[in-house]
């Protein structure tokens, strides 16, 4: 059996007595009812639910979520059953668990299969009700993946697909970098052998000619700080995970030198005003490269991602990313939705049932806008899957849409109102058409009419995000209304189509 005491200290955690109390409880039923059951592996089941705990805790140390972790699999798996564990446990736990299970049920094999959508929706609103079941559904998941090689090789595939297609975008979306990497990259080297072998291979072929520039650079840019008096955590270097890699590759054409942030730097700065700090006199000892500049400490990314990225040439004109960001912000690209347990207000962590995301309450407002499920699938594909890109607002508000989107999805995502009274708009001060596709950090001014205007199909046709599109078919019933309703009454009195239109 698994050590307790071993299974606390890897959680960076100080758990209250009652907590620890709870918690050894849980270790110990589950250990007892999965006792007797093997892996494919051959291990314990009970490593399994051990592993996933670990993982969970690790990123989120709530006393409830790991409890309901250990259990997980008990009203599955056993003989026990979920109304035991509520006896055992409190109604908290136990739906949990349930909500768990009830994920557990949902298989997304391919859109094919009839059940697909459904399954999706089963997901998506499991996950609305409390995200801490997705967090605990994938802490599951990724072990499941570290250990994928136990199962059939067509299975493995099976899984392998889900995971990159569903709960990779769900870690991203809930902002925990950490999960979604390693998601991807077990993923991609199941679903899509041979291009992972490529993409490993030119990696390791550019990181030998970087290799020594890195940690050349590495000690200039921690020479220079320190001669300037700039504090600083620590710097240390990444390199850009293999799936990442794989797609901007796609988006270059497989050219590699098109790509700055193969190897990046990162200073972890001591607060907000140092990050500025670090920042100018990066730019003052190295040459920045024009455009690739970005301040997500100012304006955030959706998902709560915040840090300072600039590209620069080192002495011998070679290019170099820069991430500069605080402790803190570290954490929460790391984390995501769950760091803000660690840190709250006054250093008091925050209840699990306040972590919530935007987008979260986005999907609870499309279950009860969309009837025809194959319209909530096409909005998933777009809204969710999607890769996303960040559009400003003249005043600098960003705003979060699919890509692909067009300036009509942008002025319904700033407010419903400017979308019935948009005329045109300016794209990085130059005029641009209403169909126009947005880039990356856009910067859009709607020009706005003093009448609402008439909406045609084509609008409904350019716009790509479940919102506009949703506006947009609402605009158009209205009014259609009158049409339809005249037409009807024609058919009533069997009027003849000129008489039809003499009347008009």
């Amino acid at each position: 059996m698994k050590n307790f005491s071993d299974f606390l200290h890897s959680i960076p955690h100080k758990f209250k007595p009652e907590e620890e109390k709870t918690l050894h409880k849980a270790y110990l039923f589950s250990y007892n009812a999965h006792k007797g059951q093997k892996r494919k592996s051959g291990e314990d089941y009970f490593v399994h639910v051990y592993e996933a705990s670990l993982i969970l805790g690790r990123i989120f140390p709530d006393p409830n979520t790991l409890a309901a972790t250990l259990l997980h699999d008990v009203p599955e798996d056993t003989k026990v059953t979920l109304e035991e564990i509520t006896r055992q446990f409190g109604e908290e736990i136990a739906r949990l668990i349930d909500g768990v299970t009830q994920l557990g049920h949902v298989r997304m094999k391919n859109s094919k299969d009839k059940y697909y959508v459904e399954n999706l929706r089963k997901l998506f609103i499991a996950t609305s009700h409390d995200i801490r079941v997705i967090l605990i559904k994938l802490a599951d998941r990724i072990h499941n993946m570290r250990t994928i090689e136990f199962i059939p090789p067509e299975k493995q595939v099976k899984v392998a697909s889900e995971t990159l297609e569903i709960y990779a975008p769900i870690a991203a979306r809930l902002g925990i970098g950490s999960w979604k990497d390693e998601l991807e990259d077990l993923s991609f080297k199941i679903v899509y052998p041979k291009q992972y072998e490529a993409t490993q291979k030119l990696l390791q072929e550019e990181l030998t000619h970087r290799d020594d520039g890195v940690k050349q650079m590495e000690k200039m840019l921690n020479h220079t700080l320190r001669t300037e008096g700039i504090k600083y955590l620590e710097i240390s270097g990444r390199i850009k995970r293999l799936y990442s890699l794989f797609r901007k590759l796609e988006k270059y054409n497989g050219d590699i030198k098109k790509i700055y942030d193969i190897v990046a730097l990162r200073v972890i700065a001591k607060s907000t005003a140092d990050c500025y700090a670090v920042l100018g006199v990066i730019h003052k000892h190295f040459q920045p490269v024009p455009g690739r500049i970005k301040d997500f400490i100012a304006t955030p990314k959706p998902n709560g991602y915040q840090s300072i990225h600039t590209t620069v040439f080192n002495k011998e004109s070679k290019t170099f990313e820069i991430q500069i960001r605080t402790d803190l912000m570290h954490e929460e690209a790391e984390r995501g939705v769950a760091a803000h347990w660690f840190y709250a207000e006054e250093g008091k962590p925050e209840t699990s049932g306040r972590l919530s995301a935007k987008w979260i309450k986005e999907l609870q407002s499309w279950q009860e806008e969309t009837s025809s499920p194959e319209e909530f699938l096409e909005s998933l594909k777009i809204d969710f899957f999607r890769d996303r890109i960040f559009v400003f607002t003249p005043k600098g508000d960003i705003k979060d849409l699919p890509a692909g989107a067009t300036v009509i999805d942008f002025a319904f995502a700033v407010h419903s109102d400017l979308g019935y009274h948009m005329m045109g708009a300016k794209i990085n001060g130059k005029m641009g058409s209403i169909y126009d596709e947005l880039e990356n950090e856009d910067v859009v001014e709607i020009i706005k009419s003093k009448k609402p205007v008439k909406i045609s199909h084509a609008w409904l046709k350019a716009a790509k995000a479940h919102t506009s599109k949703n506006r947009i078919r609402h605009y158009l019933a209205e009014n259609n209304k009158g049409i339809y309703d005249r037409i009807k009454e024609l058919k009533l009195k069997d009027f003849s189509l000129p008489r039809f239109f003499r009347k008009k």
